[in-house]
């Protein structure tokens, strides 16, 4: 074969006349795919159009007011997310700064304590003068962590004594002296 006149090609003509091929699958992910779509749900009686990503977060919202700690977190997230882009988009240099004052009082701590279930009234004590004690279940973790130091007979009576029913704890062993 003669390399004079006779090419496959003319000269300055390309060796693929239609350009190189398009990409067969663009570059975004499955989840962007699936993000993309709409979900018919109903709310209240009413058909309503949602994306993926509203259903989920609106699946959420209602498990948070269920009282899922997870979700209650991821709750909260969202909200912290959209103050600061809220906070970004319309800057307020007009408003006074929010000053902070602590207020430590063992009343709000006992309350807090009593809404969490760690401590309860004593109930012998009756209503009109109350005392407040240690629940069992509280006690019991306080006194099985592990790496605690051991407990003398004073100390031992003590948590005895501050805990709702302590005859029922069980001490671990080599806790006590």
């Amino acid at each position: 074969m003669s390399r004079g006149g006779h090419t496959r090609f003319a000269k300055g003509q390309s060796g693929n006349p239609n350009g190189r091929p398009k990409a067969r699958r663009p570059n975004i992910s499955a989840f962007d795919i699936i993000f993309d779509k709409t979900l018919t749900v109903t709310q209240n009686g009413k058909a309503r159009e949602l994306t993926i990503d509203e259903a989920l977060e609106l699946q959420t919202y209602q498990a948070a007011l269920q009282g899922s700690r997870m979700a209650i977190r991821k709750v909260l997230k969202m909200i912290e997310k959209r103050e600061a882009a809220l906070a970004k988009r319309h800057p307020n240099a007009d408003l006074p700064p929010v000053r902070l004052e602590r207020e430590y009082n063992a009343d709000n701590a006992c309350e807090a304590m009593r809404i969490l279930g760690i401590i309860e009234r004593d109930p012998a004590w009756g209503d009109d003068r109350s005392r407040d004690k240690v629940a069992n279940w509280a006690a019991q973790a306080a006194i099985s962590r592990p790496g605690q130091a051991k407990l003398d007979d004073k100390t031992v009576k003590e948590i005895r004594f501050f805990t709702i029913d302590g005859a029922r704890l069980k001490w671990p062993r080599g806790r006590c002296a």
